[in-house]
């Protein structure tokens, strides 16, 4: 192994960019890289980059400006290298605004980033035949996944007891708004034994949870060891049998890819968690026209309705954008109607923010930001009113949480609840991976908190061989 160095990610935007980042962290400390939580000693700096909105762009850039100050106060240089969306988008751009970066790498090239990274030295030491600056965007034919290094039983252990898991990239879906099908490309999805061999890994490791994400995860159709294509709800049955693993999840879905096998999974597989991230982004046909989402909002409540009907105990959560191009009062007023109807236990909300390239962009009847504030303020304070009537009526509940951290003060974990929400509870550090069965007894903005019933504690394994732990007994590694 070469000589040992300090390197820095920092990821912007979507789960998809932490599980990359991981990834490129799990593959340059083959050569020697080590994490630090700082940029400041870093020997190299990764910001990992999201386009979805113009500010989480703009945010790369001014990160850009300040790294190039400390360096310059310093009187050290770094390697900077800009990675994910912003990159596959604007590699041209962030070279000609930011003197600091090294490299640009888009999000099917992290494979490539030793040699990539072994170039830009060359670059700096002023070798022959080094490129001046290297931007590497392009679509290559090779799967990453196949070149990049698992991670280490050590970084898994690092992580913590929940992971996510790349199953899915790209989007065939061209809603008006959306950059990802000209950053990530056309849907790709990996064959499922390939992602079981990453899910056993992780078990193996001591995580307990899995994420299936995807840009479009409901869309899943990874080849099986028969070469047929397989559906999210088989992926999901597969990933719950792996020993170790008690918890599964998956993000994002599009409404279209709602199949009646993946809403009879929500009723059959007791390790599916009853939470529902469903992106719908208007209550408005005509908006949801305009974005081409293809979809409308009637699909939408029957789509929640079949899967309320599947699993009773669900919740759901989604994504919504106000201000869209021509969108009205009365348009803006159907968005709220959906909201009031529907009830989510939490939502994330945008204003429109036009991304270059996109057809959204050059639409007429762009709206001036005083309307957009003013109709996300109103959207918000409603969403947070059912996040918090959500959690009041958890009081008084007991279900399993998943210990994942310490809490504030000695003698707490934090776990998370079927519903992703913080639970705060008295427990000893070891308990970390377990799952603890807690009523909850208080509620507040941030986090629920509650008792462990009995003060027990329990692995994630299959159904049938659950094993109970005291508390002073400690798990096994």
């Amino acid at each position: 192994m070469s000589e040992q160095r300090k390197l820095y990610v920092r990821s912007f935007g979507c789960q998809m960019n932490v599980y990359d980042a991981q990834r490129m962290t799990d593959t340059l400390a083959r050569e020697g890289y080590v994490e630090t939580d700082s940029p400041d000693d870093a020997d190299l700096v990764i910001l990992n980059t999201c386009h979805i909105r113009e500010k989480a762009a703009e945010k790369v850039y001014s990160e850009l400006g300040r790294l190039r100050k400390a360096q310059e106060e310093a009187g050290r240089q770094q390697m900077v290298a800009v990675a994910g969306c912003v990159a596959q988008a604007e590699g041209a751009e962030i070279i000609k605004r930011a003197r600091a970066v090294d490299l640009v790498v888009g999000p099917q090239s992290y494979h490539k980033l030793p040699e990539l990274l072994a170039e830009a030295e060359a670059r700096r030491s002023g070798k022959a035949g080094a490129r001046a600056k290297l931007v590497e965007t392009e679509f290559p034919v090779e799967d990453k996944f196949d070149f990049l290094a698992p991670p280490t039983r050590e970084a898994i252990g690092k992580r913590g007891p929940t992971a996510f898991v790349t199953v899915q990239e790209g989007c065939d879906k061209f809603c008006t708004f959306c950059v990802v099908p000209y950053t990530r490309g056309a849907e790709v999805s990996r064959p499922l034994a390939k992602i079981l061999d990453e899910v056993i890994r992780l078990a193996d490791g001591g995580v307990r949870e899995i994420t299936l994400i995807g840009q479009n995860v409901n869309a899943y159709h990874g080849l099986d060891a028969a070469g047929r294509p397989a559906n999210l709800a088989e992926l999901v049955r597969r990933v719950a049998e792996v020993p170790g693993i008690a918890r599964v999840r998956y993000t994002t879905s599009h409404p279209r890819d709602m199949d009646e096998e993946l809403i009879a999974a929500h009723r059959d597989m007791p390790a599916l968690m009853p939470y529902l991230h469903l992106p719908v982004q208007s209550g408005s046909n005509r908006i949801l026209a305009a974005m081409n989402r293809k979809h409308d909002r009637e699909l939408f409540f029957e789509i929640v309705a079949r899967v309320r009907e599947a699993r009773p105990d669900i919740a759901f959560s989604s994504d919504f954008i106000v201000g869209f191009p021509g969108e009205s009062d009365e348009d803006f007023a159907d968005t709220m109607d959906l909201v009031g109807r529907v009830g989510f236990a939490s939502a994330f909300s945008f204003k429109y923010s036009p991304r270059p390239g996109t057809p959204a962009a050059g639409m007429e009847g762009q709206l001036p930001e005083d309307v957009k504030s003013a109709r996300i303020y109103a959207l918000q304070a409603l969403l947070d009113r059912q996040k918090a009537a959500f959690d009041e009526a958890c009081r008084g509940r007991r279900f399993d949480i998943l210990l994942e951290k310490p809490g504030r003060f000695p003698g707490q974990l934090i776990g998370r609840s079927p519903y992703l929400q913080s639970v705060v509870v008295e427990a000893p550090r070891e308990a970390i991976g377990t799952l603890a069965r807690v009523e909850v007894r208080e509620v507040s903005t941030k986090s629920l908190s509650g008792d462990i019933l009995g003060g027990e504690f329990f692995a994630g394994r299959p159904i049938g061989e659950t094993r109970f732990i005291g508390q002073s007994e400690k798990l096994e590694a």
